[in-house]
């Protein structure tokens, strides 16, 4: 059969004059208008949906795609300003030529389409586009409806995900996976010049499971090579990927130069694994694991340290740290939470659990497992606890094992009530000291009247507790027994009143309340000389504090009372949001009775006739400055026994000043010696890129920073630089003074590629209140964009 002849389709200038998409030619007819039946949205969707007036503007339906339904095709479109072909056989275009086929799109200066290999041939400026891709290049050929072919010295972009390079060849496996030969891959938007790029041998890329392979890979930042490995996985929208992490880089006093090199497993959606060898120039090659998982019933993590024969001490150091959650269903749960180290100083040398900046030494690990029940008015918690204590810290009792149960009814008839019993076992590392058993029971019964403005809260409750010592310390008291019970009753009575009024300052409408409040306390002397402190602290002197009825924490001292605390309280609203814009309080508290209760025998037990007198002031004012201050002051010395001042200034995101100021009397606890310390924290942009971050805790006596940090953020388009430096406390000599550290810690993040935190950034959210971290990258493209 002699071939198919092309037939001339040219049309005259008075028919048709000749323009873009002057011919457009139906290859496949019978697929027509199932493809146009489909394109077409149903429902809502396919409505406007009106946002204003009956004159205003009405939004567009919702943009979509529909695949076409099973047995049908889309037609395929050639459209050229001029075209000549052979009927159902073939056919080409020159002039803004095109081949069209559902959602994907070709273009080209000149193209050849063949219907029965359903290949399209495309020369000159060829522009390919479908599936949120986009690819352009000198010639390209290609299977139309699988998307199959190849093209040479493509472009290509990656709209879904921002992904963007060059190549000598691509080969198109179907609409979502290619493979580049010799190519270049960054997910910077100025792809003429990107910041940083990966070039390898090959590329392959899998957009439907978000998935890029560089084999031979050398990532580039600026020019200058940065990393390189023959086989570099990572996720084309920046999501978790198995593969390498960013290195990261510090210098420590103690450790010398450290270089971590991460690698990533991202085991399944709900666990992953990160294991990060840890090179340490002074001590060696520390390896570091992370597991993570996470279900509907259960979740934890399991990190292990290991240091094999540490250079400086010549020995193996490791740390272990466990936590486990789980929900059994029906208000039961359990948990885990495992903490051990190798030795005394591994803290202060080697933690570095999450990779975070040091504020202090951790010198207590807690090793406890137990069971909850949480239902209704029950809660109930079985636990075994055990720490391992670093010195110079005292160690603590341990509960081996614990039983506590809780039941709390309110508002029965007006009436709350409830009980708390507990059976626990402590235990202690500390050599020669008291042990044994204990068992407590403490119920109680309250009645509220509660009207407009009032409120009168009577309330009785009971102290038992049961001891049995197993064993008796060298400092107990003489005579101690070894088994002896105590019962001790508690009466308080709480009544306020609220007054309110409007009033008007500085030209703003405010509501005004003025709240004063009275809290009397009688609780009889019973001698609890014998009673460990298991559990047992001196509670602190606050605002919080003075409403409770007993001046310890803990179950081994109910202290007597016979006393009226007094408190008055104004607030500013907002009338028209209810915020509360200021807030100032007063209040003392009045002993009718020295009180006779102390921790050991050895404490005084003579008292004012009333307590140093507490005020208070919060304020939030315009423009994000606020306000919160409190002082504890003796008026019978004329001293100031405690003080926090705090200002904060945040007028928008990225800016915010915090000023503190602390101070302390000296007293016993602090051994004598006072707190007077000074806080400057702070975010501020210095350029329109840089911005500078730190925090200096300054103690006013002894003349030296506490601890201190000094960073800097650099934002690009599409890459971040931190850079930190940091002074901090870590623990005591063995002169028994202060010992100090340093650190300095850097960051680069490329965006679109990584943004694990090495602890830069974790280190200025915990030392800058209201810090904000550094914009991220813009979100990815919709496959709309650009629609073609």
């Amino acid at each position: 059969m002699p071939p198919n002849k092309l037939f001339p389709t040219t049309p005259s200038s008075d028919a048709l004059p000749r323009r873009r998409r002057l011919a457009a030619a139906l290859v496949a007819v019978p697929g027509l208008l199932p493809a146009l039946s489909h394109a077409q949205l149903a429902g809502e969707a396919a409505q406007a949906q009106p946002i204003d007036a009956p004159w205003g503007l009405r939004l567009a339906p919702q943009l979509e795609e529909h695949p076409t339904p099973n047995g049908q095709s889309p037609a395929t479109f050639v459209l050229g300003d001029s075209t000549t072909g052979t009927a159902d056989q073939d056919i080409a275009a020159k002039g803004s030529a095109e081949v069209r086929r559902g959602y994907s799109a070709l273009k080209a200066d000149a193209l050849h389409y063949d219907q029965d290999t359903d290949m399209a041939d495309a020369y000159g400026n060829v522009h390919l586009s479908g599936n949120g891709s986009v690819f352009t290049g000198p010639e390209a050929h290609m299977k139309v409806e699988s998307s199959e072919g190849f093209m040479t010295s493509p472009k290509y972009h990656f709209n879904a995900t921002g992904g963007s390079g060059s190549a000598e060849r691509v080969d198109l496996l179907d609409n979502e996976r290619s493979v580049f030969t010799r190519g270049t891959y960054t997910a910077c938007q100025c792809t003429d010049d990107p910041a940083w790029y990966i070039k390898g041998s090959e590329f392959d890329f899998d957009s439907g499971a978000d998935d890029g392979v560089a084999h031979n890979g050398v990532l580039f930042f600026q020019g200058v090579p940065v990393f390189a490995s023959p086989w570099l996985s990572f996720p084309l929208s920046g999501a978790r990927r198995s593969g390498l992490l960013p290195p990261t880089a510090s210098l420590s006093s103690t450790n010398g130069f450290e270089l971590s090199l991460p690698y990533y497993f991202n085991i399944a959606p709900n666990r992953d694994l990160t294991l990060t060898p840890r090179i340490l120039s002074k001590r060696g090659v520390q390896t570091q694991a992370n597991f993570r998982y996470l279900s509907p019933t259960y979740s934890g993590s399991i990190t292990g340290e290991f240091l094999p024969d540490d250079k400086i001490t010549k020995t193996n150091r490791y740390a272990l740290y466990i936590q486990h959650n789980q929900n059994f269903g029906s208000g039961f749960g359990g948990y885990i939470y495992y903490n051990k180290v190798s030795d005394n100083t591994y803290p202060e040398d080697l933690s570095s659990t999450t990779n975070q900046f040091l504020n202090g030494t951790q010198l207590l690990y807690q090793q406890e497992a137990g069971l909850t029940y949480n239902n209704g008015p029950w809660s109930v918690l079985a636990r075994e606890q055990h720490w391992q204590t670093l010195p110079p810290s005292t160690a603590p009792y341990g509960r081996e094992p614990q039983l506590n149960v809780k039941y709390n009814k309110y508002n029965v008839g007006g009436f709350d009530f409830g009980a708390e019993a507990d059976y626990t076992r402590f235990r202690i590392t500390t050599a020669d000291a008291t042990e044994g058993d204990r068992v407590v029971f403490n119920p109680y019964l309250s009645y509220s009247v509660v009207g407009p403005g009032y409120f009168v809260t009577p309330k009785v409750q009971w102290h038992f507790a049961s001891y049995d010592l197993s064993n008796i310390g060298t400092g107990a008291p003489a005579g101690q027994p070894k088994n002896f019970t105590e019962s001790v009753p508690t009466f308080s009575f709480d009544t306020g009143l609220i007054f309110d009024r409007s009033v008007r300052i500085f030209g703003e409408d405010y509501i005004q309340t003025l709240e004063p409040r009275l809290y009397y306390v009688y609780t009889p002397f019973r001698n609890q000389n014998f009673a460990p402190l298991f559990d047992t602290a001196e509670s602190d002197f606050g605002l919080a504090e003075i409403f409770t009825p007993n001046t310890f924490v803990g179950n081994d001292r109910i202290a007597d009372a016979n006393r009226l605390t007094a408190a008055l309280t104004t607030r500013f609203l907002n009338p028209a949001t209810g915020d509360e814009r200021a807030r100032f309080v007063i209040a003392q508290q009045y002993y009718f009775r020295d009180q006779r209760v102390t921790l050991n025998q050895s404490q005084t037990t003579e008292q004012a006739t009333h307590s140093d007198l507490i005020l208070g002031a919060s304020l939030k004012l315009g423009a994000g400055f606020a306000s919160e201050t409190a002082f504890q002051y003796n008026a019978d010395n004329n001293q100031l026994v405690k003080t926090s001042v705090g200002f904060g200034y945040s007028p928008e995101s990225g800016k915010v000043i915090n000023v503190g100021y602390r101070y302390t009397r000296a007293n016993t606890t602090l051994d004598n010696q006072p707190i007077n310390q000074l806080l400057i924290s702070g975010q501020w942009p210095l350029t329109h890129r840089f911005y500078g971050v730190g925090r200096i805790n300054y103690d006013l006596k002894g003349h030296r920073a506490v601890d201190a940090l000094l960073g800097v953020q650099y934002d690009a388009d599409c890459w971040t630089l931190g850079v930190g430096f940091q002074r901090y406390a870590n623990g005591i000599n063995s002169t028994g003074g202060q010992s100090a550290g340093t650190r300095v810690l850097a960051q680069l993040t490329f965006k679109g590629l990584s943004s694990v935190d090495n602890g830069l950034m974790s280190a200025f959210r915990a030392s800058v209140a209201g810090y904000t971290p550094l914009p991220p990258p813009p979100p990815p493209e919709s496959q709309f964009n650009n629609y073609e």
